[in-house]
């Protein structure tokens, strides 16, 4: 018979009755009944009605004293053992445990060829057991398994999460899933097909029965369902609404908790396959696998999606963000790609780099003009601009533009936690350099303390000189520090700061001392006055140029 079910917190797990009976500060002896280790309980409970049937839930340890059963119980025909031990077992009773002392000296006769006769557990209290110390143990037996069966579910759900980061995902996650539940974990198409699956095969009768409960999900409200056939219990998941995809399972027991885990399993799934399913995975797959193979990355980029056009080019912002507080984790990296409106996020180390499409360029008139490493000021019109050397607000101006950017045109917004730095909005081919800028501009943010600094290039002076001439001039000029990176970099990070040691130690995280000894390293080996403002604009020009 399928049944619905709905997913659900793992409910308290019950305990065997064995595990009772083996407590010895409590003494109780099984008179009768099937054997302790196949009985579960789920809860105790007391009452002394001669009719308990309303009082049960089912699943309990039935405790009484048999104060509703008279001293002449022992004669034939005084008590109808019969009609009572029926009526518990109607009412689901796991067991009853009877205690000697103070009504009864033993435990009736009757009452023994009662439970017997409907297979009944009994079990006999001693005079030293409260029923309340038997009610306690029970609680107490199921909290240590409530525990254990958490810690059971967390390792699976950590296990599932390892096994979906794998090369092969879905397999990983199959794998995991049949093993944690010693069954079958089946992965189907739309079509009903088995696309993937792992763990011990089950019979004929079994196998179809679990393709059955797979397409009974996909053509009801229902997202899962059970049944059980041959002595398996079998559940159906159905991988989002109207996909069509399904996790089938079929194992030989469940658990309180195995839903849980195969619930956590078929979230996996769900996204794994959905995001084949909608093109967007096996877009940027097959981009990443074209990158490889060697083709240019403008080739690529369409592949990615979203982006302005620049004729035929598409145009992109590469981001740099660090978290005002901690290191960056893969759940906040996520969390800011898609505040900026891209799914394109790479997290290493303590920066978070995103590839973000550029928005649809702003009219003409108002709007925003972009600006070198500038923050944003309000124009006389009420619009807003980068302004070079300023840093920018911490709340992100009001604009039109998409969730993520800025007033329309600008590119990326602030984000709440965040530290951002934003290149210039560029084409496939310049993305190296745009990474270059972004990293730049978020050392700038960091020294100015600014929520985000933006990259953009603008008309100059600089521009009227041909790139060839002013890259062999950079080379040459700056040759005597070229073989130390280190001395280019903190070269340009503290002309950009207007010579600040103490910002520029901030951005290139290092000590103001030793920010000082590689400036006069610098002055040394260039033989330059760097308090001279025509020698740190002319080396400014140098390092703008050295990296194009």
């Amino acid at each position: 018979m399928q049944e619905t079910a709905v997913p659900s917190a793992p409910p308290t797990p019950p305990v065997s009755l064995a595990a009772l009976l083996s407590r010895d500060d409590l003494g109780l002896r099984q008179i009768t009944g099937p054997p302790a280790g196949e009985v579960t309980i789920h809860g105790a409970h007391t009452s002394e009605m001669s009719d308990p049937y309303p009082y049960l839930l089912g699943g309990e340890l039935l405790l009484t004293a048999g104060v509703h059963i008279p001293e002449a119980a022992g004669r034939p025909g005084s008590f109808d053992f019969d009609g009572y031990v029926a009526r518990i077992v109607a009412a689901g009773g796991a067991a009853l445990g009877f205690g000697v002392a103070p009504v009864h000296d033993t435990v009736p006769a009757g009452l023994v060829a009662a439970c017997e006769q409907h297979g009944l557990p009994l079990v006999e209290v001693p005079p030293r057991t409260t029923f309340s110390g038997v009610a306690r143990a029970v609680w107490q037996l199921m909290a240590r398994a409530r525990l254990s069966e958490l810690r059971r579910i967390t390792q699976a759900q950590q296990g599932l999460a390892a096994a979906a980061s794998r090369p092969d995902p879905v397999p990983s996650v199959l794998r995991r899933l049949a093993g944690r539940l010693e069954g079958r974990a089946v992965l189907y198409g739309p079509e009903g097909a088995e696309i993937a699956a792992a763990g011990r095969e089950p019979g004929d009768e079994v196998r179809r029965a679990l393709a059955e409960l797979a397409r009974f999900v996909t053509g009801h409200p229902s997202s899962t369902a059970t049944d059980t056939v041959a002595g398996t219990r079998l559940a159906a998941y159905a991988l989002g609404p109207g996909r069509g995809f399904v996790l089938g399972v079929a194992a030989p027991h469940r658990g309180s908790g195995d839903h849980t885990i195969a619930s956590v399993a078929a979230v996996l799934l769900s996204l794994l396959t959905g995001e084949h399913q909608s093109g967007t995975g096996a877009a940027r797959s097959s981009a990443l696998v074209r990158l490889l193979l060697g083709a240019r990355r403008e080739e690529v980029a369409p592949l990615l999606g979203g982006g302005e056009g620049d004729g035929a080019v598409t145009r992109w912002y590469v981001v740099h963000a660090r978290p005002d507080t901690g290191a960056p984790d893969a759940v906040s990296a996520s969390a800011l790609g898609a505040a900026l409106g891209s799914p394109l996020v790479d997290a290493a180390d303590d920066v978070v780099r995103v590839l973000v499409p550029a928005p649809p360029r702003a009219e003409a008139g108002g709007g925003v003009r972009p600006e070198r490493d500038g923050g944003v000021r309000p124009e006389g019109d009420g619009s807003v601009r980068p302004e070079a050397g300023a840093a920018a607000p911490r709340k992100p101006p009001a604009g039109s533009g998409p969730a993520g950017s800025g007033p329309a045109g600008s590119g990326p917004a602030a984000q709440p936690g965040w530290t951002l730095g934003v290149s210039a909005p560029v084409a496939p081919a310049e993305w190296p350099a745009a990474d270059a800028q972004a990293a730049r501009a978020l050392a700038r943010a960091r020294a100015t303390r600014s929520a985000l600094v933006r990259h953009a290039e603008r008309p100059g002076f600089a521009d009227l000189v041909p790139p060839g001439e002013a890259e062999a001039h950079a080379r040459a000029l700056l040759a005597p520090i070229g073989a130390v990176p280190a001395l280019a970099e903190t070269l340009r990070a503290w002309l950009s700061l207007h010579g600040s040691w103490d910002r520029t130690a901030v951005a290139l995280s290092v000590h103001r001392n030793t920010v000082r000894q590689r400036i006069a390293r610098c002055a040394a080996l260039l033989g330059a006055d760097l308090d001279d403002p025509d020698v740190r604009m002319e080396l400014w020009f140098a390092l703008r140029h050295l990296r194009g």
